[in-house]
């Protein structure tokens, strides 16, 4: 059956590994970081600030629900000591996260965003002009879609949605009816927007905002005709939002899914954000309605979902507040007009968001459109609720093609969209398939076949990154075009793997999670070690996005040992202690946060001057290796393997300006150029060699 993903090992970690946990939110200080950064653009601190608040949520949703899952599944917190202890650090350093985030929020961005004339105005904070019209907002867009509901026997509690913008009121005298209703609950439509343009004539000196939150604050009074307000908070709780459902009693995943998704908005309480200025009884009391304990009470200083802040950054224009445009370049070889002409040349390589995802686009629209492709196969983990790669698949089943999906419906938080595309793409008559059922499908594969002189040939793309034209603009990855045999039928031969669940065929070149991945990664890691022990010169460097496999962490602490030099660049979490005498003192760690997500998986061994190189979906995690459908597809073209290594690896171990490195007890100490050291930025590096330059663009 389907397990919730990820759930923590309660033993006592072992003392060399760090904690899982509070290294995933070691990230989201770095990221925080960037938001304190006075070098960044205004409105970019705030996106970072916002970032973090994305994370916490998710982060909550998922890990932290699995803790307190794993509690209830065994009974009382009391009797689980080390869970207690991992329950109690994760919320003393959440609620410094917290306190750091809206500190940086109310003490520089928003008041440096004012010196720009960019307002956020609360309630007092407005203009006789301004409060006039926001009273006649409220009335016109915002009372008539509010239901206040008092509670009593005949009204309890009222179901709140995960996420969702409420208030807690607290009422004096009698209700209507004589009676004492005291408490009542008002949820905010969640069809109207957060954040409210001012209109430009009552904003002389710039451009002014307010939140809905504040809207009904200033008004809230006016919903209890008799009664006074004594008290009031805005709230929002957070819940466990990981679906499961029963393979052995689930007939069809896409329907079972539709209704877990319905049942997501209301699973158990995790956390419970209120305003800093809610009174203890009001909190309380909304701690024992949601059966949560003080630890799990964040009283924020600002709006209780600082998410929804991006609605204001999308309404400015002002260029100096964001980062300077950037356009990515398109590499020469794959600007040709027939691109299966070109592929039989030669492979490929494109490295996003330095190169345009476009490139792909427009490769699986030419095989929809040409009259000689006759099959289509792609997996599809994260797409977008609108995409044009998927509208072309679509546009080639209704031409006739044969085109296979293979939709990952288990994709946490794009569950939805992807049960959307699958009931468009099989209405236009393609075949779509869900994968295996208890594993996600996570491996980036597309494949053409085209019939040619001499017989079919196969056109594959592999990637490191999801099929998702928004975010392949955000998160650095690297994405492969090919027509080599060798490979593109062993991606033929994984399509087959999926979709008739029959056991794989010997694969040569791919390396194809849970079945050989993680063996052939220990493989190549014991293999560099065999190299140092016979005194020649063994080395890794490795990209990834987590590392918390204690099996293959094992193994990079014995070849550490035997002399490898490692260099790990590791995004988010990392369970790995480098540096340790006697244990890790070939091992250096360093994550690198910046303008774009790092997305890339990059393997290097050096294997006696072979060099092998291999990009992947697959992070270094139990799931990726074990509960996953993962590829990991070498570099075989020499040309290509050097650029993999100068652009994916060298510069981000140069990198002194975005580069953070780790130290044995888990902190990470931020590189900055020493000396007469020259900056160097990785991103900043790529941007400026594979770019477009703008001058080109303007011509």
């Amino acid at each position: 059956m389907y397990m919730k993903p990820d759930l923590p090992v309660l033993a006592n970690v072992p003392s060399i590994f760090l904690d899982r946990e509070l290294s995933q939110l070691m990230f989201n200080r770095r990221v925080m970081a960037q938001a304190e950064d006075k070098n960044i653009p205004l409105l970019e601190r705030l996106r970072y600030l916002c970032i973090v608040s994305s994370n916490l949520d998710e982060f909550f949703e998922v890990r932290v629900a699995s803790l307190l899952a794993a509690a209830s599944a065994d009974g009382a917190l009391s009797g689980q000591p080390a869970l207690v202890a991992t329950l109690a650090r994760i919320s003393a350093e959440c609620h410094l996260i917290v306190k750091q985030q809206y500190q940086i929020l109310n003490t520089e961005v928003l008041p440096q965003l004012r010196e720009h004339g960019v307002h956020l105005l609360r309630n007092k904070e407005r203009n006789e002009p301004q409060r006039a019209w926001v009273r006649d907002y409220f009335e016109r867009e915002v009372r008539p879609l509010l239901t206040p509901i008092g509670l009593d026997p005949a009204h309890p509690f009222p179901q709140v949605v995960n996420k969702s913008l409420n208030f807690i009121v607290s009422l004096s005298g009698k209700d209507a009816f004589g009676r004492g209703t005291a408490i009542a609950i008002l949820k905010a439509p969640r069809v109207l927007p957060r954040v409210i343009r001012l209109p430009d004539q009552l904003s002389p000196n710039g451009i002014s905002f307010c939140l809905l939150s504040s809207v009904i604050h200033a008004h809230i009074g006016d919903l209890f005709t008799g009664r006074e307000v004594i008290a009031y908070s805005q709230f929002r709780v957070t819940r466990d939002s990981d679906l499961w459902v029963d393979e052995d009693e689930v007939k069809n995943l896409r329907q079972a899914l539709k209704g877990e998704l319905v049942g997501r908005q209301f699973g158990t309480s995790v956390r419970l954000e209120v305003a800093k200025n809610c009174s203890p009884e009001l909190s309380q009391f909304l701690l024992d309605q949601f059966a949560l304990d003080q630890s799990r009470l964040y009283a924020v200083d600002g709006p209780v979902n600082l998410v929804r802040l991006t609605q204001l950054i999308d309404h400015v224009s002002q260029p100096a507040l964001f980062f300077p445009p950037y356009f990515p370049g398109v590499p020469q070889k794959a600007a040709a007009a027939d691109i299966f002409s070109d592929l039989k040349k030669h492979d490929i390589l494109l490295h996003h968001p330095f190169q345009s995802f476009q490139t792909v686009i427009d490769f699986v629209r030419c095989a929809a459109l040409d009259a000689n492709v006759v099959a289509i196969k792609q997996t599809i983990y994260r797409t977008g609720m609108n995409s044009d790669l998927m509208e072309s698949l679509i546009m080639a089943a209704r031409l006739g093609k044969e085109v296979t999906v293979i939709v990952e419906l288990m994709a946490r938080f794009d569950e939805e969209a992807n049960i959307n595309w699958a009931d468009k793409l099989e209405h236009a008559g393609a075949q779509v398939v869900y994968g295996v059922v208890g594993l996600k499908t996570h491996a980036k594969m597309l494949l053409v076949i085209r019939r040619e002189e001499g017989g079919l040939r196969f056109y594959a793309h592999l990637g490191t990154g999801n099929y998702h034209p928004t975010t392949a603009k955000l998160y650095t990855d690297f994405g492969l075009l090919t027509s080599r045999h060798e490979l593109a039928v062993e991606v033929n031969e994984v399509f087959i793997h999926l979709t008739s669940l029959t056991k794989p065929h010997t694969l040569n070149h791919l390396w194809l999670a849970p079945f050989a991945l993680q063996n052939e990664l220990i493989k190549a890691i014991r293999n560099e070690a065999k190299i140092a022990r016979a005194g020649r010169t063994g080395r890794i460097i490795v990209k990834i996005n987590a590392l918390v496999d204690e099996s293959v962490i094992r193994a990079l602490y014995a070849a550490s040992k035997d002399g490898v030099k490692i260099d790990l660049i590791v995004r988010g979490a990392c369970t790995l202690k480098p540096g340790v005498p006697g244990l890790s003192d070939n091992i250096r760690v360093r994550s690198i946060i910046g303008r774009f997500l790092e997305h890339s998986r990059i393997y290097y061994f050096r294997n006696d001057l072979a060099h092998d190189v291999y990009l992947s979906s697959a992070d270094w995690m139990s799931r990726n290796l074990f509960r996953r459908v993962e590829v990991a597809f070498p570099m075989l073209d020499r040309a290509l393997k050097r650029r993999v290594i100068s652009e994916g690896l060298n510069p981000y171990l140069k990198d002194n300006t975005n580069a953070w490195e780790l130290a044995s007890n888990g902190q990470y100490q931020r590189r900055k150029p020493r000396g007469k050291q020259v900056a160097f930025g990785a991103q900043q590096s790529l941007m400026s060699m594979l770019g477009t330059p703008s001058a080109e663009l303007s011509g």
